[in-house]
């Protein structure tokens, strides 16, 4: 049976372990007596590089063998796949230029990777990792694993965590919960750190740059605040590194070997080395061999972070952001949390302490910590860990299309999650039975500004006066950020849901573009909202007097009272296209006087019909 065994209390209950599905390396952990610990492979390594070889006519490795094919058969070997998860080809263009991998005809809309004379989606490659984390895990617990916690980037989208939870499934995984990794990290370092404070917790990992801000107090974590860049690692300074190799190869050698996978991928191992001797030592060489030639090149750090100095500062602007969304500044932080391997670079800390004004933590290994923390969650989920609760954010506001191409925000971005919120809203066309709801995503006062996430109908309503239905639209955010929009007419309790699942993300520079143009432009959106609203508001009143000269309580006025109507409804026609808003509003008010007779007439008249022949 093996030299010891573990204690999980209930051998009935099922066990939850905590997985960091990573860019570049993969760990899974559990909870063992209350502290969590990373599970290592058959190897005795807990890194399981996020790295499938799949061999024609064979079947496919995962991990440390697979890196190694991924020397002799680049081209059936994918690496880096989550930055692929959620995505069509036409996000990733730049990027798949470095891979030897191939993109499959028609990835338009969903990437399908080539490999082994097969085709997989980015979601079947990540099941192969995350199915080689449960069986090492089952090996190392001794019993089966059905259920798993996994981390994702905090901007993540839709369309991304919806990839995530479709590789645990195909790995034979329930996922119990998606959590943001700085979340996670954070939960690694509550359970022994401080019971209160701010904490800021910086992730810069293979692939990805997240930035939260988190409010700590008796147990439970609060994200404040989150920001980042999808398409910004540790591989940047790789690829970055390997561009300045091959153009130093081309030049000294004369040739070019960025067409041959094998020979950039050797390369890729050089450079990848170099820089992880650079984080202890000032000074190294890029060693490199390949068809009979040697290539040497001595790397400073001091070169090495003239390099990269753009990209490091890159990382600061989101995190000036995210302070400045959760209304702290640097003297606010209590501690500060650095995740992910990249972070050992000497600059990276240097440029972290120098914005925050503090020492940051390195206490745990940062390539484990998102991984411990997942495992923490897992043991809330299971009863395990008591007196703990985890308070999630969404990144982006969620709302539909109201008149005049406004947007109605239902939940504003930094949004604790699971978050619900109902608004309801009327029709305004008489007699409509269909209402269309568009359901949007972004921080940007009009629809075109935002991005449509999904639009449905609801049909079915009993004909009325504009005004008169009441419809209620509910935005339910579950625990793993995924949104459900339900929209029912309340007389009627016809109800439409949908769960929205769009087909591939947003590219990495409409995430960025959508908070930064929010702030840039806020002032000129909410002038134009201005502007629109007052409009809206004239087309109503002009609707309504519409309908009422129709009706003979209006050829009851007085030549002079309908002199005054026409003039004043010809003078808001005047000004209806123009950009003030006040000045809408106000001659929309000079109408509302014009038009107070006729309306006292129309209410009497109605009054009188419906007491016709009623007796008291």
């Amino acid at each position: 049976m093996g030299t010891f065994q573990i204690d999980f209390g209930d051998s009935a209950a099922p066990v939850v372990v905590g997985i960091d599905l990573g860019t570049t390396n993969s760990l899974v952990a559990y909870l063992d007596a209350g502290a969590p610990r990373v599970i290592p492979g058959a190897d005795g390594d807990p890194l399981v590089p996020s790295v499938v070889s799949i061999p024609a006519q064979a079947d496919h490795i995962v991990g440390n063998p697979a890196c190694a094919a991924l020397l002799t058969s680049p081209a059936d070997t994918i690496y880096s796949v989550k930055r692929l998860m959620g995505k069509g080809a036409a996000d990733v263009q730049d990027e798949v230029k470095l891979f030897p991998f191939r993109i499959a005809a028609g990835s338009e809309s969903v990437i399908r990777l080539e490999a082994g004379g097969r085709q997989f989606t980015a979601p079947e490659v990540s099941a192969f990792i995350l199915r080689q984390l449960k069986l090492n895990a089952e090996a190392h617990l001794g019993r089966a694993v059905t259920q798993a916690v996994i981390t994702v980037p905090a901007y993540f989208n839709d369309a991304q965590r919806q990839a995530t939870k479709d590789a645990g499934r195909i790995a034979g995984l329930e996922v119990l919960r998606l959590v943001n990794e700085p979340t996670a990290a954070a939960l690694a370092y509550g359970i022994d750190k401080r019971k209160q404070g701010t904490v800021a917790v910086y992730d810069l990992g293979g692939g990805t740059f997240d930035i939260s801000i988190l409010k700590l107090q008796d147990g439970i974590f609060e994200v404040l605040a989150t920001g980042g860049d999808t398409h910004l690692g540790g591989d940047d300074f790789d690829n970055l590194l390997l561009r300045v190799a091959l153009e130093d190869i081309a030049s000294e050698w004369g040739t070019d070997l960025s067409s041959s996978g094998e020979a950039v991928q050797r390369l890729r191992r050089a450079v990848i080395d170099a820089k992880h001797v650079l984080s202890t030592l000032p000074v190294t060489h890029i060693r490199f061999a390949w068809e009979g030639r040697e290539y040497a090149r001595e790397l400073t750090r001091e070169n090495f972070e003239r390099l990269i100095t753009p990209i490091v500062d890159g990382t600061l602007q989101p995190c000036r952001q995210c302070m400045a969304d959760a209304k702290v500044t640097p003297e606010k932080i209590d501690e500060v949390v650095l995740v992910g391997g990249s972070t050992r670079i000497p600059l990276v800390r240097a440029a972290v302490k120098r914005l925050f004004r503090a020492r940051p933590h390195t206490e745990l290994d940062p390539d484990k910590v998102v991984a411990l923390g997942a495992a923490v969650q897992a043991g809330i989920l299971s009863g395990a860990v008591e007196d703990q609760l985890l308070l999630d954010v969404t990144p982006l506001s969620l709302g539909i299309e109201t008149m005049g191409g406004l947007i109605s925000k239902i939940i504003h971005r930094n949004s604790t999650i699971p978050a619900s919120a109902t608004e309801t809203f009327t029709t305004a066309v008489d007699g409509q039975t269909n209402v269309l709801i568009h359901v949007l995503q972004g921080e940007r006062e009009m629809v075109r500004d935002c991005r449509s996430l999904a639009r449905f109908d609801l049909k079915g309503i009993d004909p009325m006066p504009a005004g008169l239905p009441k419809i209620e639209v509910r935005f339910l955010i579950d625990a793993n950020g995924i949104l459900n929009v339900t929209a029912w007419e309340t007389r009627t309790g016809k109800e439409q849901t949908v769960e929205i699942k769009p087909s591939y993300g947003l590219t990495d520079d409409q995430v960025e573009r959508m908070i930064v143009e929010s702030i840039d432009k806020a002032e000129a959106d909410f002038q134009e909202r201005q502007v629109r609203e007052a409009r809206v508001e004239a087309d109503h009143i002009m609707a309504a007097l519409e309908k009422a000269r129709r009706n003979d309580a209006y050829y009851e006025l007085s030549e002079t009272d309908r002199s005054a109507i026409q003039k004043a409804h010809n003078e808001l026609l005047l000004v209806y296209h123009g950009d003030d808003h006040h000045l809408i509003m106000e001659k929309i008010e000079q109408l509302n006087q014009a038009t107070h007779t006729l309306a006292e007439n129309m209410m009497n008249t109605a009054v009188n019909t419906a007491l016709k022949g009623t007796k008291i």
